[in-house]
């Protein structure tokens, strides 16, 4: 069942506006060093900072996703739309992605840990090792590029998108969401991301080599969570999530997204009043526990486990 939640939980807008900017500037700075640096040792210790920082800077853009990140409507998306720049995506983009995934969640067109009949073991195996490689966090960035420059792509007929590897990608269903959205605000967004991307670059002199260390770093950390938080987790759309076990430093870091599951059963709750809303009695696993089980890659789902409704331990 979905959690009741109270209306008047606040929004800590104020908090969110300042956390927004240290991690903005904490971003930057780590970006320049990185770029400075003739030592390759401090690039990366720079780019495992940038990995943490930059994913508070997403769990703010995620907050904006859900018009958490502050209560006045344009204030959040203001700030949602610097925080998209920094991944770099775009708000719109990112909300259609994001709310579809809300929607779907361990359905058949969004579950990757296990092959189902008739898909094929090569692709799924490319997609789940992509995930935790970090490969994953190429797909919004192309995504975005692919749709500003061809949005038409995004509205092809049905008998394309009804193909298998449409399907099994989860291509097919998340390009449904696009119909009848925004999209020269969509389009806009996207092109400011990229105009801030190419402006910081320039400005700050930033080096292929600083650049690319530091974001290959947040792609490998922030894809290891994204499915980490719902691998091998019950088959349904609001319980099909953990809330996974942290330290205390990465909670804080990642303002509370490891309590997944609170935030699927309720999406209106601020991230700040996720702790209260977890039930410690639950099963709650560990990040690294579920990440290395991932490693073994993904699993063949039976007709009898998905009839008896088990979840592999």
């Amino acid at each position: 069942m979905i959690a009741e939640t109270p209306d008047a939980e606040p929004i800590p807008g104020t908090l969110n506006l300042a956390l927004a900017a240290s991690a903005s500037a904490a971003a930057v700075g780590l970006l320049v060093f990185a770029s400075r640096t003739p030592s390759w040792g401090w690039r990366i210790a720079a780019a495992v900072a940038f990995s943490y920082v930059n994913n508070t800077i997403f769990s703010l853009l995620h907050e904006a996703v859900h018009g958490h990140l502050h209560p006045n409507p344009r204030v959040n998306e203001m700030a949602g739309r610097l925080m998209a720049a920094f991944f770099p995506t775009g708000l719109g983009f990112q909300r259609i992605c994001h709310l579809g995934h809300h929607r779907r969640n361990r359905t058949d067109a969004e579950v990757f840990d296990y092959i189902l009949p008739g898909e094929s073991r090569l692709l799924k195996t490319a997609q789940w090792y992509g995930i935790l490689t970090g490969l994953y966090w190429l797909l919004p960035p192309i995504g975005c590029l692919l749709y500003l420059i061809w949005p038409g792509f995004f509205y092809l007929p049905e008998r394309l998108k009804g193909t298998r590897y449409f399907r099994q990608t989860s291509t097919a269903a998340m390009l449904s969401g696009f119909e009848g959205a925004p999209q020269g605000t969509i389009r806009l967004e996207i092109l400011f991301s990229f105009a801030f991307q190419a402006a910081i670059c320039w400005l700050l002199k930033l080096t292929p080599a600083g650049w690319l260390t530091c974001y290959a770093a947040f792609g490998f950390n922030w894809s290891s969570l994204q499915y980490a938080d719902h691998a091998f987790s019950e088959r349904d759309v609001h319980e099909g999530a953990w809330n996974l076990r942290v330290s205390r430093p990465v909670q804080y870091l990642f303002l509370n997204y490891h309590h997944h599951k609170v935030h699927h059963r309720d999406p209106r709750i601020p991230w700040i009043h996720l702790p209260k809303h977890v039930d410690f009695a639950e099963p709650r696993p560990a990040f690294l526990g579920i990440w290395l089980r991932m490693w073994r890659g993904p699993r063949v789902w039976t007709e009898g486990r998905e009839a008896r409704g088990e979840t592999p331990t």
